[in-house]
């Protein structure tokens, strides 16, 4: 059954005789009127059918509840129609639901190659394939309060969380260099590896909060959204506002002794 839209005017399709009056073009090209192509029979049913890829279809709409994520709830939608939709019945997923079914496939992948890059680009930059590993030891630290902030809030662990995930391998990795390069220099100059790593935390504090909290201030407005699309601002904001302070504080002060172990365990294989 498909819902079909005419053009005339009110008073011609009032009821059934005027739509049989309506002419419409048979197979030949010709006008002919609609008596001559359908029969009319009054049935109880719907006022509209929806379709979805041609076949009949109805919408539900639903959330995850509290203290789950929108992934586990797809996964119990998913088990539930599976075991209860009779045969000849199927169902499918559209809008943000599908995205992040999409994006779930991938969001491993992408952070994978996010952190792949930002190590390569380190290691470029650096001249080294040890001291990248001490700036990313800091990513975790990030994604440790983005997890954190997101459970806190009770919100889900969506796509946009997953977005802001990404976004903190390079936020993250931007406060641990201001650190070990500046102890990478005080280690050139001749300090100890351990004098190195502390004043290298204390010296460059200052610029690493400014760094952080500049950064924070700007997603404290995503965090606490309101209105249309609030939900998916507040995910996003959220899950960097917690890695971004947990890298700004926890990072500051695991960096060092990441850099130290790093660069120990470096000069005594280069020694060896």
């Amino acid at each position: 059954t498909y819902q079909v839209l005419t053009q005339a005017d009110a008073q011609f399709r009032n009821g059934i005789e005027d739509v049989y009056n309506l002419h419409a073009r048979n197979a030949d090209g010709d006008m002919v009127p609609m008596r001559t192509l359908l029969k009319a029979e009054p049935l109880l049913g719907p006022d509209m059918i929806n379709r979805y890829n041609i076949y009949r279809s109805i919408t539900i709409n639903g959330s995850a509840a509290e203290g789950y994520s929108s992934g586990n709830a797809i996964a119990a939608m998913q088990k539930v129609a599976n075991e209860k939709l009779p045969a000849g019945y199927a169902f499918s997923w559209t809008g943000q639901a599908y995205q992040e079914i999409l994006a779930g496939d991938s969001s491993s992948i992408i952070l994978g190659l996010a952190l792949l890059f930002v190590f390569l680009f380190l290691v470029a930059q650096y001249e080294s394939w040890s001291i990248p590993i001490s700036v990313m030891l800091a990513v975790p630290v990030a994604i440790f309060g983005a997890v954190v902030a997101q459970t806190l809030a009770g919100l889900n662990n969506d796509v946009y969380m997953q977005i802001g995930v990404v976004l903190l391998v390079g936020l993250a990795s931007k406060n641990a260099i201001l650190i070990v390069e500046f102890a990478k220099q005080l280690r050139e100059e001749g300090s100890s590896i351990a004098d190195a790593s502390f004043n290298a935390a204390r010296l460059r504090f200052r610029a690493v909060l400014m760094t952080a909290f500049s950064f924070i201030l700007g997603v404290v407005p995503l965090a606490i959204a309101v209105g249309a699309g609030a939900s998916s601002r507040r995910s996003l904001g959220t899950a960097v506002l917690g890695g971004m302070i947990a890298a700004a504080i926890l990072g500051t002060l695991l960096v060092p002794p990441f850099y130290a172990f790093v660069q120990g365990v470096r000069e005594r294989v280069k020694g060896s």
